[in-house]
């Protein structure tokens, strides 16, 4: 079968007069726009990094017999079991002759039939309504009051999400619009998860970035957004800012004060705030609570909760539950034009509705076992113990980064990464230059060649100039994350060693 291929694929290329047809669709001809987006988190690293496993699998012989890739926040990969209590709800939900099982306790059955009532034909194969299952939104608004300490939630205020990511790309969608000097500006945290930077330039908005101060823990400045504002009201129309709390990659936790001076200037500047708290449930420091924005807007009084317009996002990817795949997320958006409200409903109805199986999951983590049912305990026990491991290898991360020297690493307060900062000889920074590519991509490059361990250049997230940073998961199990943390503060010992300055990097 094989010559028979290449015979209708010789008769489409060799035309009557033997020139070859071209693509239509060429690097010359794709949207530039297209181009333009990167996202480092599954960058060329991350592909090289595959392209080593497979190499281990069929024999190649490399320094280190496995690839453990701390690159991507993605708890299951890495050997995070799922959360029981979870699990059967989606199973009961997508199998429901289970319901009538001796083996699932009556409080999963008692979500599932509930979720299940809501869906068309009692059937998680059916669409949704656009903004999401009815019941499941109303868990949500329940949720978030309680969450929030009573301040009150609308379910009609809340629309169901593929993930936060599909919620912030809509919401950003709807706020991009003028031409020119009145072209819509989008402010970001600098690092950024790169979810942002992708979207502004799919999007064509313009960029605008406000650095976070690594100096102080990677604390939002006031001054600092003043002085991003006014530099960007020359060239574009500042109209959005965006906030990761806790941070990503940084791993911050923002204190209340900071959020209510954030929420001041969106008021006066009049800007849309979108608040990216899908790491809500990952704070480690005993000293530090999670503050949502909405809760500090309406603590600071109606002239505020009443006017500013907050979008703010969560997700069935982190927390304890780790769900990357099911795709589930929801966003609250308060304070819409209702015009407005509308073309959000239309927009979101041209891709249906999100996966159900990734609502119903949402739902569980929302609407978790209360203390008197069955599923309480074991619920109880399996969420404590993964954020606990997680607490610890925060501040074993942290700790082992920062004995190594010409690494310095901030506290992880939340989250699930370290972003440390890391020293890099001139000389390496030269021949990086000369390979045509960043100090710490280069630095990357050499850290997954010669160890396995696969790691996201601080480049790919954005940082001051003159400075190079790395993005780490937490996440592998604690003995491979020792491992893992070993093997880097030998191989940064070596490549400071190898380019020969072992000075004191500037603090």
């Amino acid at each position: 079968p094989k010559s028979r291929f290449s015979t209708a694929e010789a008769t489409v290329i060799l035309r009557e007069n033997g020139k070859m047809r071209e693509k239509t669709l060429t690097m010359d001809t794709l949207n530039p726009q297209v181009k333009a987006v990167e996202y480092a988190v599954r960058g060329p690293i991350v592909t090289k990094a595959g392209d080593i496993e497979r190499g281990l699998q069929q024999g190649q012989k490399h320094p280190f017999t496995e690839v453990i890739k701390a690159n991507i926040g993605d708890s299951h990969a890495m050997g995070q079991k799922p959360i029981t209590f979870l699990r059967q709800v989606v199973a009961l939900c997508s199998f429901p002759e289970l319901l009538n099982s001796p083996s699932f306790p009556e409080d999963a059955k008692q979500r599932a039939r509930r979720i299940l009532q809501g869906c068309g034909g009692q059937s998680l194969g059916s669409y949704s309504a656009s903004q999401g299952v009815d019941c499941i939104r109303q868990d949500v608004a329940v949720y978030i009051e309680q969450r929030d300490k009573g301040v009150p939630a609308d379910w009609d205020n809340i629309y169901l999400t593929t993930g936060a990511s599909d919620g912030i790309v809509s919401i950003l969608k709807m706020l991009v619009s003028g031409q020119g000097r009145s072209r819509s500006g989008v402010m970001i945290p600098i690092p950024q998860y790169p979810l942002y930077s992708a979207a502004i330039s799919e999007l064509e908005a313009v960029q605008i970035n406000y650095y976070l101060d690594e100096d102080n823990c990677w604390a939002l400045d006031i001054n600092e957004l003043h002085r991003a504002y006014q530099a960007a009201k020359e060239h574009c129309h500042p109209r959005v800012i965006c906030i990761i709390n806790p941070g990503n990659p940084t791993g911050q936790v923002q204190s209340r004060k900071c959020i209510e001076e954030v929420l001041h200037f969106a008021y006066e500047e009049n800007l849309f705030v979108m608040s990216d708290e899908v790491y809500q449930d990952n704070v480690y420091s005993p000293d530090l609570q999670f503050h949502s924005f909405k809760k500090v807007l309406y603590e600071m009084g109606p002239e505020y909760f009443n006017t500013v317009e907050l979008a703010s996002f969560h997700s069935t990817s982190k927390g304890y539950s780790g769900e990357c795949g099911f795709r589930g997320g929801y966003m609250e958006v308060l304070n819409l034009d209702l015009e407005v409200k509308a073309q959000l409903v239309k927009l979101l109805s041209v891709r249906l509705c999100p996966p159900v199986s990734g609502q119903a999951a949402m739902d569980v983590i929302v609407n978790p076992p209360l203390p008197h049912e069955p599923s309480y305990l074991q619920f109880h026990k399996e969420k404590s113990a993964v954020l606990g491991a997680l607490a610890e290898k925060a501040q074993m991360t942290e700790q082992t980064l920062n004995t190594v020297p010409g690494i310095k690493c901030n506290p992880v307060q939340g989250a699930m990464y370290a972003f440390p900062r890391i020293f890099i000889p001139p000389r390496a920074v030269e021949e990086a230059k000369s390979l045509g590519m960043s100090p710490d991509m280069m630095y990357c490059l050499r850290l997954l060649e010669e160890t396995g361990i696969c790691l996201v250049p601080g480049s790919g997230f954005g940082q001051r100039e003159g400075t190079y940073h790395f993005r780490m998961t937490i996440l592998p199990t604690t003995e491979k994350l020792k491992v893992l943390l070993e093997k880097l503060r030998d191989f940064h010992i070596k490549f400071l060693k190898e380019y020969a300055s072992l000075e004191e990097p500037k603090r």
